[in-house]
């Protein structure tokens, strides 16, 4: 039996599998799809196991468009005038209806020639829904797309070669690994109330003690995200005299979240209670909608029982009120604040 075809009947048995892919700039995982593209998989695992795509680059960039690599030509810099036309010509097309988000790896072909793929492949960056149906889909980027990112950002000449050399090092092939256990997803209420997030802030530190009791899931959520990263480099961006501060908006953060943090923002059921919004305590902010909450959430200033079992309560600041006074007290343009203030970053701990 032909390697191919052999390797081929192994893809097919075998348990989900992954690229791991090693650069000079990062290393992104991709999720290998057999059931879509079963002879471009086996040709790319071959590939990559007998080293093929190691010293080859990224030889052409479209910014936050796509990244393309893995010609072996591109391994020799003396070679760059053919960089885009080697290791093509070796696979038919095995095209889908599949639509190209963010992360998708399909095949180059060359122009007109739908059966000429082959050891090159490109990656969204973004969204690219014109490519639909007319490329062979065969991985997608589950861990590290912001590696990608970074790779499609790099500064290139009018034929998008990147000025500098973004080297594939490495490129191992893997089972899937289990799903990892979701962070604050396993422990009891009483174990929950342990945690504080202590926020670092330009005016000074705000330490939360949550309150699982009242809203155990948006206390889970609220922890996993401080824990990731969510909230470092944000803005308060409201600030009410005698009502409220707030922050926690990707719109106000610094820099974009990555994949692994953005997969934690998203909308929140609501668990409102009767607590009494006084001073101190934290609730998530929301639209009209109830179920509206995402990350944003504000620290009551003044009585706002207007709020009681409109908002879900899952925190209450136990040191630091003094600073939540301080950042209440910056000059506002309407409800902005006309200096920055910002949070640092978010960490979360034990209480002894």
């Amino acid at each position: 039996m032909p390697l191919l075809l052999w390797l081929f009947a192994l893809v097919a048995q075998a348990p989900p599998q992954q690229a791991v892919v090693e650069t000079n700039k990062g290393t992104f995982v991709m999720a290998l799809l057999p059931d879509k593209a079963p002879n471009h998989v086996a040709a790319f695992i071959k590939t990559a196991r007998a080293g093929g795509y190691n010293g080859t680059i990224f030889h052409r960039v479209i910014r936050y468009g796509i990244i393309q690599g893995g010609d072996p030509l591109s391994k020799d810099p003396a070679k760059v005038a053919q960089y885009g036309t080697g290791g093509m010509n070796q696979l038919k097309a095995e095209f889908t209806d599949d639509d190209y988000s963010a992360g998708t790896v399909a095949a180059v072909l060359a122009p007109g020639k739908p059966d000429s793929g082959g050891a090159q492949f490109f990656i969204c960056v973004t969204d690219q829904k014109g490519l639909t149906g007319h490329y062979t889909i065969f991985a997608k980027v589950v861990e590290g797309i912001e590696v990608v990112q970074e790779i499609s950002a790099a500064p290139a000449n009018a034929n998008g070669l990147p000025t500098e050399r973004i080297v594939i090092t490495n490129v191992t092939i893997r089972d899937t690994p289990p799903p990892p256990v979701v962070p604050f997803s396993t422990e009891a209420v009483a174990e929950l109330a342990q945690y504080r997030a202590v926020l670092t802030t330009t005016k000074g530190e705000i330490t939360l003690k949550v309150r699982p009791d009242l809203a155990p899931e948006t206390v889970r959520n609220f922890l996993r995200m401080a824990e990731a990263g969510v909230y470092d480099d944000t803005l308060f961006h409201r600030v009410v005299k005698d009502f409220v501060i707030q922050t926690g908006s990707p719109s106000y953060r610094g820099t974009p979240l990555t994949q692994k943090q953005a997969a934690l923002v998203h909308n929140l059921q609501p668990e409102f209670t009767a607590t009494p919004n006084l001073p101190g305590v934290v609730s998530m902010a929301r639209g009209d909608d109830p179920a509206s909450a995402t990350s944003s959430f504000f620290i009551c200033t003044g009585q706002c029982r207007a709020l009681d079992n409109q908002y879900t309560v899952f925190a209450e600041v136990e040191s630091g009120l003094d600073v939540v006074k301080a950042i209440e007290a910056v000059a506002v343009n309407g409800e902005a604040p006309a200096e920055p203030v910002k949070v640092v970053s978010v960490r979360v701990r034990r209480a002894p």
